[in-house]
């Protein structure tokens, strides 16, 4: 229950509480703190992005569960919170980078996209008759040859990390990035180094057909997701 002061203050987005608070908006947040896990890692060679699926049932086909996305080519994300929400702001990325492309025959520059995706994001916070979006992302790109990493929220809020996590498991995965980050690590290393932030995140509970792999190389400029064999050969050896 809310103090009787707070009541009434959440019916619609447009009306701030007493305090300045929007509590649709940190409803949204909480969605996304109830999402599945998600970690993105910059290193010396470009950006790295995981997830845990979490498979809830074994009748359940792993692969039907989409949590990384491709942008374009140097571009990808990941998601947690409502899985509607983050492929409807999938698709809105997909055609503001195709846009970029056609009106300026160049890729679409990794935090023009991200600004512009918070930008709609932040218009959801402002007028009434919709919600706001239930979903954060990380974005995972190359720019004039420099990895990017962001992180938004459904604020609209944009931050740029060197490593970060959302959703259920971000305690416990910020922990082990301030420990052990290191920006001169190589892809592996920071494939690594995710995978055993999602361990402990998960407590130990990580299956390999529930984990998705992308990685964004500098030196190609290309986004790619790992097949399932590679993810396994890590997935083994950080439990070696």
């Amino acid at each position: 229950m809310q103090p009787q002061y707070q009541m009434g203050y959440d019916r619609a987005i447009t009306v701030f509480s007493p305090d300045g608070r929007l509590y649709q908006v940190e409803y949204a947040r909480e969605a996304v703190k109830r999402g599945t896990t998600a970690v993105g890692i910059k290193c010396s060679e470009g950006v790295v992005l995981i997830v845990d699926k979490r498979v809830t049932s074994r009748l359940l086909e792993p692969v039907s569960i989409e949590k990384i996305f491709k942008i374009d080519s140097h571009i990808g994300v990941a998601s947690s919170g409502l899985v509607g929400d983050a492929r409807s702001l999938v698709d809105r990325a997909r055609v503001e980078s195709q846009i970029n492309r056609v009106s300026y025959s160049e890729p679409i520059n990794v935090e023009i996209l991200a600004k512009k995706l918070c930008d709609h994001m932040q218009t959801y916070t402002q007028f009434g008759g919709a919600r706001p979006y239930g979903t954060a992302l990380l974005i995972a790109g190359i720019s004039d040859g420099e990895a990017r990493l962001f992180e938004t929220d459904p604020s609209g809020t944009l931050l740029e990390y060197k490593a970060t996590g959302i959703g259920t498991g971000r305690p416990a995965v910020m922990k082990v990035f301030e420990e052990e980050y290191r920006e001169e690590a190589d892809l592996a290393g920071a494939v690594r180094l995710g995978i055993k932030a999602l361990h402990a995140a998960t407590e130990g509970k990580l299956d390999v057909s529930a984990i998705e792999i992308g990685i964004v190389s500098t030196a190609t400029r290309e986004f790619r997701k790992l097949e399932k064999d590679e993810v396994k050969t890590y997935v083994d050896q950080s439990e070696e």
